[in-house]
């Protein structure tokens, strides 16, 4: 009978950012895409944020899969298999990646947004990991199903949670938001509410909303 094992390995990381570091920085953004998408792509709808002080940083999921046979690839923050290690390496991968960045910046506002199954990511780590956030965007997805929220309710209430939801929304369902927000409620957790007419993708002029609120703190 077999038996299971890990080893632990040295690995890269694939990132794309947009704008360029320097003391003329004030933000930076972490943006996580969503199933199946790459970074180089997904960052491309950030590029009207770029604005000369404002650095996007796209962090690329580890796994990388064929959609079609032969075809475009995605990538993945997790599968069913393995999901915990993947969780945790997803974590390490993450804080590192916010140290290489901000920390050559000195003090910049930090903004995690992440999209569809980038969000959960983002949530998890704005709740688990090691990088000082200012602010989390929460786009087309919900927190962690199997995270307790009210042990991170003063942290998520610190980072004015941010939800932008579009009304044709066919992976949001009206049950699946409820439940969203019920947990929120019941764990005295406070949130902003930015729907949309449209669906499940990123809209550029709703993505300029969510910088005038940013900004407007």
């Amino acid at each position: 009978m077999s038996t299971e094992h890990h080893l632990s390995i040295r690995r890269q990381a694939r990132y794309r950012v947009l704008g360029t570091p320097g003391p003329h920085i004030r933000e930076v953004w972490f943006v996580l895409h969503g199933y199946g998408m790459l970074a180089e792509y997904f960052i491309r709808h950030f590029r009207a944020q770029d604005n000369g002080t404002r650095l996007i940083v796209a962090p690329e999921a580890f796994n990388r899969f064929y959609l079609k046979l032969g075809g475009r690839v995605g990538a993945t923050w997790m599968t069913r298999e393995d999901r915990e290690r993947d969780i945790a390496d997803q974590r390490a991968y993450l804080d590192a990646l916010y140290h290489h960045v901000v920390q050559p910046l000195g003090h910049v506002y930090v903004v995690a947004l992440g999209f569809s199954q980038g969000a959960t990511a983002a949530c998890r780590w704005a709740m688990l990991g090691q990088a000082r956030l200012d602010r989390l965007v929460c786009w087309a997805g919900t927190l962690p199903h199997d995270l307790d929220l009210a042990p991170h309710a003063d942290a998520l209430n610190r980072l004015g949670l941010l939800y932008v939801l579009g009304d044709r929304d066919a992976y949001l369902t009206a049950e699946r938001l409820a439940a969203a927000e019920q947990r929120l409620t019941d764990a005295q957790i406070n949130y902003t509410l930015l729907p949309y007419a449209g669906t499940h993708r990123l809209v550029p002029s709703v993505l300029c909303k969510v910088a005038a609120l940013i900004q407007s703190g």
